[in-house]
């Protein structure tokens, strides 16, 4: 007799946890009978209120995603949904398309995190999960058989097509003729796709680096090696910008004309202001620039991670109109259908890189990108991580720190620095008396601790992430 396995039992005992977006754990975590679980419990819960008859799967390039994806479609098989499988594409490029066919889908990806990991993103056929949509899977109890030999997935060429047709409907072809392009491809889900879109919109583009091996790029937490790798391919090859993304394609990176990565909560803010946008929601995290720039009626502050984002919208969403969101990753969500001159652009409530990057190349004209910087209000923000940090250390960090954040300063290196403001939205962020930000966070993806810093110059906030993390570290 076949023994029949449980979904919430297997993920409970599984090792693998939702973080800020998606299920995240270690590779050797996401068995072909952990994948089913979650895509079982997921089915079930879509159910509830969708009739599902076909469910959209897709890969970035860790070499642990394809199994992952065939133990996904095994189990959608067995639940008699159709899986169709769109290979390697962008995480926004499988969401896009799933919502214009209305049906939902998983990305099997790890996004940024270190190699050894991997995840699960999830998505209605509306849009992203939310939370009570977590909770929902985490406790379905849902039985099924062992799993069969796992297919052989095809790879369909929809959700690739539909995701740059929606860009190049947008603009004109002439958009970025006489523009030279780098684009730094290294193990990005959508590598192949980006040089195609950018010479459809008329850049001469320039290929760079890519890589066999996957490569975890935080664009949140830029690395000393890839800010000098810049500056010299721009340098070199005489660019005026540099486009990547990270690992799954949600995230961008873009460096202007000098070879400088644009923070990505700066990129937001100018191609939100681009889109002729109302009202912002973005994470604490974010840059004050955005709402001291004076360029929206509304800027919503929430926690760190895209389902918070995309939950303030239904609120900003009663008294705007043209509504969007971007996190300090660089990811900026469209969180309603707007027209740009005189096009129609559909709303896509999920991460995306591209368009951020389009919008500003277009704001910047035949211009540079530099000086549409250099008109903001000038904050400078800095991040950096420790990694392989135990998640209970931080929380017991945040935890005297609440208590007592003067103390706290004291033990980061802030030795006489008064406390003018205390913020607990998504971790632990105070204000200096001398208008200086210092933010802890424990990430909600791994064993990492996260510090954000905001000052008056590039100089004093990482100064300040590095003052904070070397302290923590010496304890």
């Amino acid at each position: 007799m076949t023994t029949s396995l449980n979904s919430s039992t297997l993920i409970a005992e599984g090792g693998v946890a939702f973080g800020t977006s998606g299920a995240r754990g270690l590779v050797v975590d996401f068995t072909p009978e952990v994948c089913a679980a979650f895509t079982h419990a997921f089915v079930a819960v879509m159910r509830q209120e969708f009739a599902v008859k076909q469910m959209a799967l897709a890969i970035d390039n860790r070499p642990s995603s394809p199994a992952m994806a065939q133990a996904c479609a095994a189990a959608l098989l067995q639940a008699g949904i159709e899986p169709l499988y769109y290979g390697v594409v962008p995480t926004p490029a499988l969401a896009y398309h799933s919502m214009q066919e209305k049906m939902p889908c998983i990305m099997v990806t790890g996004s940024h995190i270190p190699f050894d990991r991997n995840g699960l993103k999830f998505y209605r056929p509306d849009g992203e999960i939310t939370k009570a949509d977590e909770q929902a899977i985490l406790s379905a109890n849902v039985e099924f058989a062992p799993l069969p030999e796992l297919p052989i997935l095809t790879v369909r060429p929809e959700a690739a097509r539909s995701y740059c047709e929606r860009y190049s409907s947008l603009f004109a072809t002439d958009l970025l003729v006489g523009k030279r392009i780098g684009i730094y491809e290294h193990s990005s889900a959508g590598r192949d796709l980006y040089a195609p879109l950018l010479r459809q919109l008329g850049a001469e583009v320039v290929s760079l680096e890519r890589s066999d091996e996957f490569v975890p790029i935080d664009t949140e937490a830029v690395g000393e090696e890839d800010k000098a790798k810049a500056r010299r391919w721009s340098a070199e090859y005489q660019l005026d910008a540099i486009f990547s993304t990270d690992g799954d394609g949600d995230r961008p990176l873009v460096a202007d004309e000098n070879g400088d990565w644009l923070r990505g909560d700066i990129l937001g803010l100018l191609c939100a202001d681009a889109l002729g946008i109302e009202a912002v929601a973005i994470p604490v995290s974010c840059n004050t620039a955005v709402a001291s720039s004076g360029r929206f009626a509304k800027v919503a502050l929430t926690r760190i991670g895209s389902p918070y984002v995309i939950a303030e919208f239904a609120e900003l969403a009663k008294s705007y109109g043209r509504i969007a969101g971007f996190e300090a990753n660089g990811g900026f969500l469209l969180g309603s259908d707007i027209e740009l001159a005189g096009k129609p652009l559909a709303a896509l409530p999920t991460r995306d890189a591209v368009l951020p990057a389009l919008m500003l190349l277009a704001a910047a004209g035949k211009g540079a990108i530099s000086p549409l910087v250099a008109a903001l209000p000038q904050r400078f923000t800095h991040s950096d991580r420790i990694k392989d940090f135990p998640t209970a250390r931080s929380q017991a960090i945040l935890a005297a720190g609440k208590a007592d954040p003067q103390a706290l300063l004291s033990q980061l290196g802030f030795d006489g620095a008064g406390v003018a403001g205390v913020d607990t939205t998504d971790g632990l962020r105070i204000t200096l008396a001398d208008g200086c930000i210092v933010h802890l966070r424990p990430s909600g993806n791994a064993p990492e601790l996260r510090c954000y810093a905001e000052a008056d110059s590039v100089a004093v906030a990482q100064r300040c992430v590095d003052q904070a993390l070397k302290n923590i570290q010496a304890v």
